[in-house]
């Protein structure tokens, strides 16, 4: 059965590029490159790749053209479709017994109810996925273009348990795709979401020994807790970890981590930031994380962040930069309706600020708030660990912070001059909260001007100093 296609519908065209020149118009619609349908994304890029090309287009009154194009090669056209895919986007066919989204309460934006297992994300957007929806064909055309790093979702190499964990009779069946791609050398990187009782203790180091088989392809593998929400009514019984718990895998991970590296120069294996601070052991030094490969996974966020204000600040220091200078205290826009008081009003050129974030970095960040206010003896900086009442209290970390939550434990607390929050709590472009509270409802709620931080280590020192 042949698959249905999406009309790949152009929304707008980039000024002074090639489309321009032709005079395509957004609404005009791309019907085949070289005489090739278009499935995606990743077939329009590869067949425009050429330097001689033939595009059909039809117009938006319904007249067809052909197009002879020559260009440098890889040079784009400059059209911009109505779909970032040119495809519809694939939805999860798995029942996961710890599927965050199934523990979201209800009345929630739409889109956040979506559960996306699409390969095609894994390549644009880093995400993780599954496999369970993909076909020979899929496989074959990741090989023929040659994508990577593709990120997949093993949370175990048993079949029987993979079936269980992902409630799919077919997820023990993807194992053969990831030897396709590894004979193809295609790079892939792995997470295992560990669950207690479940695929942990000897389901882990069974995963771990399975996936070696995969090396060098497989580049890395993290392994993360389970997160766990209040809303938990009516689903699969999971327990949180404890200390105990966590120094176990730790152990297990740097166990393999030795092990592997003597063989293949990597640490393969990662045990998220999460598991070290339930154990209260100190980061694995910088080496250990083998260029930060599972960032997005929590797998050496606070190192990397550690390592970066260090940087920072001795760069300042090697810059001559004057600690506690005249570059101090800059005045922020202030919001709507705010009016300042004699507490606000910068003394002895003090410059005063916030961080809101959630519980298990609180620790840290104030370490790091510790380190900056020495450099720079005229900041004053209040770390204030936000616990999230929304989701309950087992949900730590600073991305699913609410802005209800922010309101609610911030409006009596001393603020200062600014509020910094990380860019990991914006959940869309609009500048929004999980919880549909905007940036600037929180700004005039609290009458206090809010940056947001990118994760960047420089990015944080330059927000606490004003710069």
């Amino acid at each position: 059965m042949k698959k249905k296609t999406t009309e790949h519908i152009i929304k707008e065209i980039v000024p002074d590029s090639i489309a321009e020149e032709l005079e395509l118009e957004p609404g005009d619609v791309v019907l085949a490159v070289n005489d090739q349908e278009i499935e995606d994304v990743f077939d329009y890029h590869y067949l425009i790749n050429e330097e001689y090309l033939t595009v059909r287009v039809r117009k938006a009154d319904g007249e067809d053209w052909e197009l002879e194009i020559e260009k440098e090669y890889e040079e784009d056209l400059g059209i911009v479709f109505e779909s970032s895919l040119m495809d519809e986007y694939r939805s999860c066919r798995n029942h996961c017994i710890f599927c965050f989204i199934d523990q979201m309460p209800k009345g929630m934006r739409e889109t956040l109810y979506f559960k996306d297992d699409d390969s095609r994300l894994s390549f644009l957007q880093g995400n993780y996925v599954t496999l369970t929806n993909m076909s020979d064909h899929d496989i074959d055309r990741i090989i023929r273009y040659h994508l990577e790093p593709i990120n997949i979702s093993f949370h175990t190499m048993n079949p029987k348990l993979r079936c269980e964990i992902l409630r799919n009779r077919f997820a023990g069946d993807v194992f053969p795709k990831v030897q396709r791609l590894a004979d193809a050398g295609i790079e892939m990187n792995g997470q295992i979401v560990l669950c207690r009782g479940i695929n942990d203790g000897e389901e882990l180091e069974y995963s771990i020994r399975e996936l070696t088989k995969y090396l060098p392809y497989l580049q890395s593998v993290s392994v993360v807790p389970v997160g766990l929400t209040k809303f938990r009514d009516g689903l699969y019984t999971l327990e949180s970890f404890t200390s105990a718990d966590a120094e176990q895998v730790i152990d297990t991970i740097e166990a393999w981590q030795e092990k592997l590296y003597d063989r293949y120069g990597l640490h393969f294996v990662h045990a998220s930031d999460e598991w070290y601070i339930l154990a209260g052991r100190p980061f694995p030094e910088e080496e250990r994380y083998d260029g930060y490969l599972q960032l997005e996974n929590g797998v050496g966020m606070m190192r990397l962040l550690f390592e970066e204000v260090e940087e920072a600040l001795q760069d300042a220091q090697k810059a001559g930069a004057v600690t506690g200078g005249d570059n101090i205290g800059f005045e922020p826009k202030r919001p709507e309706g705010y009016e300042d008081s004699d507490a606000d009003r910068p003394c002895g050129n003090i410059r005063e600020v916030s961080i809101a974030t959630g519980l298990l970095a609180a620790p840290f960040i104030q370490e790091l708030c510790d380190r900056i206010c020495a450099q720079y003896p005229r900041i004053r900086c209040h770390v204030y660990a936000i616990r999230n009442d929304f989701f309950g209290e087992l949900i730590t970390v600073s991305g699913l912070i609410t802005g209800a939550d922010l309101i609610a434990q911030l409006k009596e607390q001393k603020l200062g001059k600014e509020l910094l929050l990380s860019c990991s709590m914006m959940r869309s472009t609009e500048q929004v909260f999980l919880d549909d509270i905007s940036l600037k409802e929180l700004e005039n709620t609290l009458q206090i001007p809010v940056r947001i931080v990118e994760s960047d280590g420089h990015d944080f020192v330059r927000a606490i100093i004003g710069e």
